[in-house]
């Protein structure tokens, strides 16, 4: 219980900090040479929600591969294959760990970049 209150902590205040840095004005001043938004890539906000969308994504993805593997296990038990059924409930929890592990690191690096944007700027 204590893990689950941590990681909700601490996606509430991912959330919080890149909805903040979402709402800053990134106007050019009138000498300065404008980009255009293709030069300029993606604001310390857009890297962080971004981030965090690609975390959302991978815990979808693999509660469904869980899912997935489970009910085609359960479907084998009722159907007396147990090996069947044990397989098919391993291949699904390996999957859905497979794929919360590659959307943590690929959010949780996103994050990280936009974080740094944000801490580059003065303040």
């Amino acid at each position: 219980m204590r893990g689950k209150a941590g990681v909700l902590s601490l996606a509430l205040l991912v959330f919080g900090v890149s909805g903040y840095a979402q709402t800053q004005s990134t106007t050019t001043p009138k000498g300065a040479s404008s980009q255009t938004a293709q030069e300029q890539g993606r604001s310390a906000g857009g890297d962080m929600g971004s981030g965090s969308g690609d975390i959302g994504k991978g815990a979808g993805k693999g509660a469904g591969n869980l899912a997935k593997g489970t009910g085609k296990g359960a479907a084998d038990l009722a159907t007396l294959h147990p090996v069947d059924a044990a397989g098919a409930v391993g291949k699904g929890g390996v999957s859905a760990g497979k794929d919360v592990g590659v959307g943590a690191a690929k959010g949780t690096g996103k994050i990280v970049k936009g974080t740094g944007k944000l801490l580059k700027k003065p303040f």
